[in-house]
């Protein structure tokens, strides 16, 4: 039972993938936000995936930005395409910043990697929460 996590950007999303039991995250690629659907269709097929958690940038303040609604859009958009799995949004404040801070970019290429640093912190979080609320 693995799970993805995606950090969604206008150009380019991070992906993460837990291991099969859903104790691990780890960085796995970085695809053009623009070629999502096929990514996952193949991505899902391939490592048998349940759950799609999808960082959703939320403010600092608890409120909706402009990119909210962006993610949300396109999550929407998923959602309707890519109906095997279950989507989950989920709160990402500020991965992004972490992910630069764990591996700070220097070119191009490390900052199109970055984003699946910050799905794996996402996917981290997630696995994190489910861990501590189904051992109650």
């Amino acid at each position: 039972m693995k799970i993805i996590a995606l950090d969604v950007g206008d150009y380019w999303t991070g992906v993460a993938l837990s291991d099969p039991s859903g104790m691990l995250a780890r960085p796995y690629d970085t695809t053009k936000t623009s070629d999502l659907v096929p990514f996952l269709t193949t991505l899902i097929e391939k490592e048998k995936i349940t759950t799609v958690i999808v960082g959703l940038p939320i403010t600092l303040r608890g409120t909706e930005s402009e990119q909210t609604i962006k993610v949300k859009n396109i999550t929407k958009m998923l959602e309707e395409q890519v109906t095997a799995v279950k989507w989950i949004s989920w709160d990402e404040r500020l991965t992004s910043k972490q992910a630069t801070r764990l591996k700070p970019t220097r070119s191009k290429e490390e900052k199109i990697r970055s984003h699946a640093i910050a799905a794996a912190l996402i996917l981290t979080s997630y696995l994190e929460y489910k861990r501590l609320h189904t051992n109650q």
